[in-house]
This record gives structure tokens, sequence and C-alpha cells, in this order.
């Protein structure tokens, strides 16, 4: 096995990693959990049974690591990545921090994976979850169809912004129940997020938010073209995972019955689509699963050769921890 380390082994997708590494066959003693100023004797969890010891990133000599991981901000990263490149390790970087550079793509597995030998420097990043959650379904429709449009809508959960927003949430719900004052309650969203719907999802940018913006630009990046996109997100009073509507228009005449076959045959992709009460997925129905999962796949008759669909996929294990997972399997080879 490769030596992997994981910097930010403590965050809520460095978690997710080291879990999918357990369940992959990993060891502890393949894997490095690194942490910004860690305390002597902590520890990770290392799937359901096992603990591996945090080890303190500041310091640390990367020598014998082949892969690292770097699920922490951007000025993490920006801080670190050159000891782990000094030391010839692959770097996996889910921070953004090399969105801008050319020399570093941006993968999807299962999408452009090619693009990973291709890599100056051994450097790959990830995208949002959103735009995996966007893209993948459409990988074979692209193909066959060229997709020029993609107007999406995501509903995201509070996890986006972390373990503090998701308490927030539910302190917010709690206070509410007990008909007490939300004063105070609020300090990660500029709004009560106990239900309401908030549209922003990062800071504005002009008249879009950063998220919306990187989304824009992300599909952009891994697609390899000028494909005109337009997105619009919002944070809903959810924990965990991500709902997508997706309105796709292509450059060919598509059929909505082919869309369905192509999708079935695209790997991690579920299409439950039935035409009834409840045939359809929702968010509590994905936690913790590791595929994203499409229904209410119909035409859009507002423009020519147009579809929609809604996704859902747990944000974490499926649209961020997966496809890195997925990544390093990729550079195991």
């Amino acid at each position: 096995m490769k030596k992997i380390a994981i910097i930010g082994a403590t965050s809520s997708l460095g978690r997710e990693i080291l879990n999918f590494l357990c369940d992959g066959g990993y060891k502890t003693s393949d894997i490095v959990a690194l942490e910004a100023n860690a305390v002597l004797g902590s520890q990770a969890a290392f799937g359901e049974e096992d603990d591996i010891d945090l080890v303190n990133l500041n310091g640390f000599d990367f020598s014998g690591i082949d892969i690292a991981v770097f699920a922490c901000d951007e000025k993490t990263t920006k801080q670190y990545y050159h000891r782990a490149q000094e030391k010839n390790a692959k770097i996996i970087d889910c921070s953004s921090h090399f969105f801008s550079s050319p020399d570093v793509p941006m993968i999807i597995a299962g999408i452009n994976d090619e693009q990973l030998q291709q890599a100056k420097n051994n450097i790959a990043s990830t995208p949002l979850a959103a735009v995996t959650q966007i893209l993948l379904p459409l990988q074979k429709v692209d193909a066959k169809y060229h997709i020029k449009r993609i107007i999406a809508t995501t509903y995201n959960s509070t996890s986006i912004y972390g373990r503090e927003a998701m308490d927030e949430l539910f302190n917010q719900t709690r206070r509410i129940f007990m008909n007490e004052s939300l004063v105070d309650a609020q300090k990660v969203f500029e709004k009560q997020i106990a239900f309401n719907v908030i549209p922003q999802v990062e800071d504005f940018i002009g008249d879009e938010t950063k998220y919306e913006w990187k989304i824009n630009a992300e599909i952009k990046k891994i697609l390899g073209r000028d494909i005109k996109v337009h997105a619009n997100c919002a944070v809903i009073p959810a924990f965990v995972g991500c709902a997508t509507y997706v309105n796709v228009e292509c450059a060919n005449e598509v059929a909505v019955e082919d869309v369905n076959a192509l999708m079935k045959q695209t790997k991690d992709v579920i299409v439950f689509d039935k035409k009834t009460k409840g045939g359809y997925v929702t968010l509590s129905d994905v936690q913790g699963e590791i595929e994203v999962y499409v229904s209410r796949l119909r035409q859009d008759v507002s423009v020519e050769n147009g579809f929609s669909f809604w996704s859902v996929a747990d944000d974490l294990r499926f649209g961020e921890a997966g496809n890195v997972y997925k990544i390093i399997r990729l550079w195991s080879k």
C-alpha cells in the first residue's frame, strides 16, 4: 500500500477520507494523520473500531509519503504543500488553492482521470461537491449530445460550513421549540437558518456569491471549454447533503429516454425516477451513501434540446471524500 498523509485529519472531510481508507483495506501503519498544532497524545477515529495518532503538522518531514491529501483550508495548503512537494509526494488539494493554476488539473474521478497522468508537479485538485454531483450524471450525455448550457440551483445543507453551522441549526431549532429567544443565536449565518432558506452561500463578489462563481468556473475547467453556466445557491435547514435542480441545454436534439439510459450506464449514478407519489429521492434518503441519485428527469420545453433533473447526494461522503479516495486509488496503481 502507498503511504498516505491526511492534512486536516480532524476536519469533517478529513474524517470521512479516513473512513474510506479504513474501508478500503488500509491500515493505521499506512496512514499519517496530520493537524496543525496537534496536541501530543491526541487521536482521530479510523473507521468504527480503531483510532490513529495525530501528528503535529508543524515541522513534519514528508519523507516516505507517497500521497498527501490537503483536506484543509487554503491558508494551510499554501503554507505546507511545498514540504510535501519537496519530498516527491503527490498532492491532492481540496482547498481550491490551485484553482487558478493551469498546470493543476481539477479531477472528478470517472470523468477526466486521464488528466492525472498529465499533472505537472504531481498536484491535482478537487472541485466542490456540488460540481461533482452535477457533472457525473452528465458524463455520457455530454459525450453524445454536447452540452452547451447548464443552470444549476443548489440547496446546500449546513454541513457546507462545518460543525459550527450544523450546531447553529440544532440550537436555533431547539430554542424555537422551547419558545426561547434567538438573540445571540446567529454566529455563522447572517439570517436565522432554522425553518428558513438563505439565498447566499459564501460571500458576495459582485452580483453573485463566491460559491456560485466557483460552480461556474469549475465546470468550465473540468470540461475544458467555455460552456455557459448559471448557478443559484441557497442554504436550507438540513444537516447533511446537497440537493440540486439541473437544467441542461444541448447542441444536438436530445431524448429524455436516452438521457435516462445513459445516466443508468454511468458508474456511481443511480437513477430512481418513478412518476408516482414519492417516486424520487430526497436528502434524508442518501445520508451515508456513496453515489449520486437522480430523479425527476424530464424534458425542458422552454429551450430547444433541453432537459432537467433533480440530484441528491451526501456532499461529504460522495461529493468530496469519495472523490478524493477514488483519486488516491487511481494514483496508487
